[in-house]
């Protein structure tokens, strides 16, 4: 027989044992190997060949791969530091040599670790022990993270249509669960940390908790690219749908004989017919012209066309030539202003002066008028009423914290989405270029890196520039000057100088208790029973009732407040009604604590009696008027002049000139020198929490001191305001209605004014002036003559007179006698 030739035996791993041994290392660059599974490498690294060339010159042909920590370290500068401990024992199973570098076929075979590092050069040795097989923990949740991985991976392959079918067959076909994971971690990009993870696990339930995380990571990331593929898809679809469509239509139309140029031209074609019917300019046509035949030259499809034709019906909807038709009945627009607001004669005698210049010239410039006043005086209210009396459309604006320019001039057609400056769009929306446009909280206007919204105000609101108006979209000039501007603000203090100046100012003041009370019964009764459903058989409010809503339930100049608390009472009174009572209820002075409950505000009153050193004084706020009591104390053995209660640097400067002109002219008035130079003086302003500024209180404050020094009281009937220098003047002030009107609530019956104020008590209302002895002052020493009550020891019970002035020389008149 012939001896059959011994075959060679299969290459088969050492059999574990307690004992390494040693085995080439070949470190590899962000690539994990992993057993039972096929890998190519290329090895072009002198070190790295050598450890291959050491691999192949044995019959095994076994070599280790362990991967570097970093990418940055190459298989040449690699050090024991730089790699991992455990890594995979591969089979060389094919060797090619190309230009230099070895084309190698390995298949991963076991897990081992490093257990001593041997050499390292020429190539990188080191002893080694094959690791165990994986120990598997909980069967159950082995099984359900296999069934999740095995779902996904069917997802990921549905996402991946490009997928060669040998990987389908080999994912879709491996049951083994560790083979499964390490066939996915060889195929997916997963990072050298993540597959380091994998590889040194020692459970199946760690590997394939971790493989779960990883392939869910990855089907997200597949699944946002497809859809952010199938959206871009999609658009680009639509895009050639509309080309292929619109061919279509213009084959369509030349078969109908009707393609004279398609969409592009019919759209064009409407705009030039609008073009020819429209009344526009002559500069404006011709500008309309040159866009409409720049317009006519691009397909629809540019960016330009659809500006262009925004800016064509832009220009074809303003109302470059309309105008409404004014009422010029001057009885009428009289009864319309007195329909809608109580008072404000001033106000409405400046409308009917506009309106009969417009009367006699129609070809007149619209005033400019700028309403100043506390809140809840009507300032917007008015506007409406004007508008309605002239007959015209009202369009108002609010300004209050608008900081960028171009809202009023409008963005340049350069950038996307430009648009025209609000004013623009405001006479686009009435139809009209002489509408009322009330431009509101004009002090409230801000500024920032975008420009200063007030400066192009400068230009919209000046009469002499306003005829050509550029808004930045546009670039055409449009006549402002037959718009009929109003602007409303509290406070005159933070509009610029140059913009102020444009306007004319009027000052709305506060109203006076008989004024409120006619306003609650004209106006906001009525118009309050109308809202909450309520009829006059319903519900009714006495006169003390309104008054004592006005004194003790708000506190403010104007009437906002007053309405809301009477909206108040007709809601509880609503509600009565809507519970099935019938009887008319009527609501009194005493009634309205139980519907509103205790008074909120207690104002403050005139003293009775007024010890030395105390003085009555008023003072202006956003909110009306104020009556303020200055207080004077003598510190004996102090210094100086200490001032509390939220004194703001001019009210200071005040006290300080006011006791050192008593100092200087303290012979003169009767006043112990040694008395001010031995004691100190400590002057207060009660309501310490509300800050105080301003120069009014100047006369009150050397009241004050004089009763202080001298002994007598301030009268307890009379309340002073006015400014005051180091040589005796008194200065006029302003706020002088708001503060007498507060003087008046407060029980006041004599007033110390500047002599120099003696015009703006015309201001004040007829009733209250009838109640009031005003008093004119030029000097300080006028204001203490009438001030001050009798000395104790003066002769007969008269007055000191001080000498030297003109008080000693002649009596003071009032301007106003009180009425006995």
């Amino acid at each position: 027989m012939v001896e059959e030739k011994k075959q060679k035996p299969p290459i088969e791993l050492p059999p574990p044992m307690p004992q390494p041994f040693e085995i080439p290392i070949l470190p590899l660059q962000n690539t994990t190997l992993f057993p039972e599974t096929v890998v190519p490498l290329a090895v072009g690294r002198e070190r790295s060949m050598k450890a291959v060339e050491a691999t192949l010159s044995t019959e095994e042909k076994l070599l280790a791969c362990i991967t570097t920590k970093t990418e940055n370290v190459t298989g040449d500068e690699a050090k024991y530091d730089d790699l991992y401990q455990i890594g995979t024992i591969v089979n060389v199973k094919r060797m090619m040599r190309n230009e230099g570098v070895m084309q190698l076929i390995v298949q991963g075979m076991d897990r081992f670790r490093v257990t001593e590092w041997v050499q390292d050069q020429p190539f990188l040795k080191a002893k080694v022990e094959i690791l165990p097989d994986l120990t598997r923990t909980d069967e159950e949740e082995i099984e359900a993270l296999k069934r999740n991985i095995q779902g996904m991976i069917q997802e990921a392959l549905a996402l991946l249509p490009n997928i060669p079918p040998e990987i389908r067959m080999a994912v879709m076909t491996q049951t083994d669960a560790v083979q499964l994971s390490y066939f996915l971690a060889s195929v997916m990009d997963l990072g050298v940390e993540t597959e380091q993870k994998m590889l040194e696990s020692t459970t199946v339930d760690e590997l394939l908790t971790l493989t779960h995380v990883a392939l869910a990571r990855e089907l997200e990331i597949m699944q946002i690219r497809s859809k952010i593929a199938t959206e871009a898809q999609t658009e680009m679809d639509k895009s050639q749908r509309d080309y292929i469509l619109r061919q279509q239509m213009k084959a369509i139309q030349k078969e109908l004989g009707d393609d004279e140029g398609g969409g592009e031209k019919a759209e064009a074609a409407q705009l030039r017919e609008r073009l020819e019917t429209a009344d526009l300019p002559e500069d404006v046509r011709k500008e309309a012209e040159r866009e409409l035949k720049r317009m006519e030259q691009l397909p629809q499809t540019a960016p330009d066309f659809h500006v262009i034709r925004t800016y064509l019906e832009y220009v074809l909807e303003l109302p470059w030539k309309k105008s409404s038709e004014e009422k010029l009945d001057l009885n009428e627009a009289r009864k319309i202003l007195d329909e809608d607001h109580y008072g404000l004669e001033d106000i409405k005698e400046r409308i009917l002066e506009s309106l009969a210049v417009i009367k006699l010239r129609p070809d007149s410039k619209s005033p400019i008028l700028l309403f100043v006043g506390p809140p809840g005086v009507g300032k917007t209210s008015l506007g409406r009423s004007i508008a309605r009396a002239l007959g015209r459309e009202f369009e108002r604006m609010s300004l209050g914290g608008m900081r960028d320019e171009a809202e009023l001039r409008g963005h340049r057609r350069t950038y996307i989405g430009a648009m025209p400056g609000r004013i623009i769009q405001a006479l686009r929306r009435v139809g009209v270029n002489n509408p009322v446009m009330m431009l509101d909280e004009i002090d409230k206007l801000g500024n920032d890196y975008r420009g200063d919204p007030s400066a192009a105000l400068l230009e919209i609101l000046d009469p002499q520039q306003n005829n050509s108006f550029r808004d930045n979209y546009l670039d055409l000039p449009f006549d402002l000057s037959k718009v009929f501007f109003i602007a409303t603000a509290n406070q005159l203090g933070p509009i610029p100088t140059p913009l102020r100046d444009r306007m004319e100012i009027i000052q709305l003041a506060g109203y006076s208790d008989r004024e409120k009370l006619n306003i609650a019964k004209q106006y906001q009764v009525a118009r309050q029973i109308k809202e909450n459903g309520l009829t006059p058989e319903q519900f009714e409010i006495t006169d003390d009732a309104i008054n004592l809503l006005t004194t003790r339930y708000t506190r403010e100049a104007g009437v906002r407040q007053l309405e809301r608390t009477i909206g108040n009472l007709a809601r509880k009174v609503a509600l009565k009604v809507a519970q099935g009572s019938t009887d008319k209820v009527v609501i009194t002075a005493a009634d309205v604590k139980e519907y509103l409950g205790s008074p909120r505000f207690y104002p403050e009153e005139a003293r009775k009696e007024l010890p030395a050193g105390v003085a009555t004084g008023m003072a202006w706020t956003e909110m009306g008027g104020e009556v303020l009591f200055i207080e004077a104390t003598a510190l004996p053995g102090g210094s100086g002049l200490t001032l509390t209660g939220q004194l703001g640097e001019v009210m200071k400067e005040s006290a300080q000139a006011a006791r050192s002109y008593l100092w200087s002219h303290a012979v003169e008035l009767g006043i112990n020198a040694e008395t001010i130079k031995q004691n100190g003086v400590h002057v207060h302003v009660p309501a310490g929490a509300i800050p105080k500024d301003g120069p009014s209180a100047g006369v009150t404050m050397a009241s004050a001191l004089a009763s202080l020094y001298t002994g007598r009281k301030v009268r307890s009937d009379t309340s002073m305001t006015g400014e005051i220098t180091l040589s005796g003047l008194v200065f006029p002030v302003g706020g002088v209605k708001e503060k007498v009107l507060a003087a008046h609530r407060a029980g006041i019956r004599r007033i110390i004014l500047p002599a120099q104020n003696e015009p703006d008590i015309e201001d004040i209302p007829e009733d209250v002036r009838k109640d009031l002895e005003i008093i004119p002052a030029t000097r300080v020493s006028d204001v203490l003559n009438a001030a001050l009550e009798p000395s104790i020891d003066g002769a007969d019970g008269q007055n000191y007179v001080i000498p030297g002035t003109d008080a000693s020389r002649e009596t003071t008149e009032p301007l106003i006698a009180k009425e006995k």
